[in-house]
């Protein structure tokens, strides 16, 4: 018997079963945040759409971007991104 209690252990690794399906599904009821963008501060860098894990960031035009409320969920990674501190997260119910 061996001594390593993890020698025979296996590890199952994570799988998307299906991606993007949340361009498929609107998801944006499960938010209890949304993000706010502030025209003004926007310089169009594209850093919440890049960060943005459901796509719901989108360039409206050359220097301003908006965030497709369907499907935000809202967990706020495009605010933390944001270099010119352009978008804020507030409450759902506000």
């Amino acid at each position: 018997m061996s001594s390593d209690p993890y020698e025979n252990l296996s590890i199952s690794t994570g799988a998307v079963a299906q991606p993007n399906t949340s361009l498929v599904n609107k998801t944006g009821s499960w938010r209890q945040f949304r993000p706010v963008i502030d025209a003004d501060a926007c310089i169009g860098c594209g850093q919440c759409d890049t960060y943005c894990p459901d796509q719901a960031a989108k360039q409206v035009d050359d220097q301003l971007y908006g965030i497709d409320l369907d499907y935000c969920k809202g967990c706020g990674i495009c605010a933390e991104e944001c270099p010119t501190d352009a978008i804020e997260m507030i409450r759902e119910d506000s």
